[in-house]
């Protein structure tokens, strides 16, 4: 069943860049994951190849350096990277996330002078929202950009940060006024900047091949033009770019749960007990059908925001859903993944019991699923 899922795609060429990177992720990626994962080691040339080939921009303008895909594309590409490596997959789906502020809200001079190179593969990104003291109400933050003549003076930590210590450049949201939104504002820092510096990667659970840690602000100098749109302004900003990274989460969870499910079939076809195949047991056929139809439930409900936003509507709501869906989704198809290998299934000789420890993150970042449905039901309620 994996890789053999039937993707809606609207032309050959995007038919022949799925199949391009199905390829990728089952050669070259999923031999990988398993030795670097176990290492913690962050696969820093895995990001310069998707550079390469054109994976780093995929949203964005031609113009650019981008592929101009469709969201409904891209996401498709995020989730068979995440079927073989789900910090690989997460990794693109921050950098895309990163570039959303220049690529949406830069001036046309920012974005020519800025964005190929973020796009076009050399460099890699983090997006620096969270603090110590905010996460889910990060409109709490305190990092702070002090005014000075040519630009700005930033100081502050930020926490949670995906490529923190080895992004080439942060996307911050920092405190620009007291207002508790319309006092946050964007800029745009360099990873090599003077006073920028990295706490040690945090020890997680899973995605341990996915750096993770704390960046410290020590009165770091932005200049004036990496403020992207205006003072103030910086809230909207985080939060239109997190509408688009949900998406990428819920395209993430799938695609792990995808693997999971793989994974489980394949082994309820072949395991015997009593004589005859597990997959033949209607306790074990349910759960199949189940995770079965939670995982083409999810797909179905983040292509149905994807096409949202590629029409220009509204998908706020849409991007929580399916985000909350997917990701709850992910945790029961691979909870059940490791239930039906049994004691297979909770050691590393097979990968279940990494979809199982990779899947809990997926319920927590850009924004944990209660915050999701705080934001639905107010959204619902709103329209009533």
């Amino acid at each position: 069943m994996h890789g053999e899922v039937e993707r809606e795609l609207p032309t050959p060429e995007s038919a022949e860049l799925l199949a391009v990177v199905r390829q990728l992720a089952r050669e070259e990626l999923a031999p990988l994951a398993v030795r670097y994962e176990a290492e913690g080691r962050f696969p820093r040339e895995v990001f310069t190849k998707l550079g390469e080939l054109g994976l780093l921009g995929l949203p964005y303008p031609e113009e650019y350096g981008g592929a101009e895909q469709p969201f409904t594309v891209y996401l498709q590409v995020i989730e068979e990277l995440a079927s073989a490596w789900l910090s690989v997959a997460l990794g693109v789906s921050v950098h895309t996330l990163s570039a959303h502020a220049l690529a949406n809200f830069g001036t046309d001079d920012q974005k020519s002078a800025l964005l190929p190179d973020m796009i076009g593969g050399e460099l890699l990104g983090a997006y620096c929202l969270s603090e110590p003291g905010s996460g889910s109400d990060a409109a709490a933050l305190v990092t702070r950009a002090e005014s000075i003549d040519g630009g700005y003076r930033l100081n502050g930590t930020k926490a949670w940060i995906t490529h923190g210590g080895v992004a080439d450049f942060y996307t911050v949201m920092a405190r620009t006024g007291e207002h508790r939104t319309k006092g946050i504002s964007c800029l745009l820092v360099e990873g090599d900047s003077d006073g920028l510096s990295a706490a040690a990667p945090e020890d997680k659970m899973g995605m341990r091949g996915s750096r993770t840690a704390q960046v410290i602000l020590d009165d770091v100098a932005i200049p004036a033009d990496r403020l992207i749109g205006a003072e103030g302004e910086g809230f909207t900003i985080a939060m239109a770019a997190l509408d688009a990274g949900r998406l990428g989460i819920a395209a993430c969870a799938v695609g792990v749960a995808q693997a999971a499910l793989t994974e489980a079939v394949a082994y309820a076809n072949t395991r015997k007990q009593f004589g005859q195949a597990i997959a033949e047991f209607q306790g074990i056929s349910f759960m199949i059908a189940d995770m079965a139809t939670g995982v083409e439930a999810a797909r179905s409900l983040y292509l149905s925001a994807a096409r949202r936003k590629d029409a220009g509507l509204d998908y706020s709501t849409q991007a929580a859903m399916a985000k909350l869906f997917a990701t709850d989704m992910c945790m029961q198809v691979t909870t059940n993944a490791v239930q039906i290998l049994g004691g297979a299934g909770y050691v590393q000789d097979f990968p279940a019991e990494r979809y199982f420890r990779e899947s809990k993150v997926l319920q927590i970042v850009e924004g944990t699923n209660q915050v999701q449905r705080l934001v639905i039901g107010r959204n619902v309620l709103a329209d009533v």
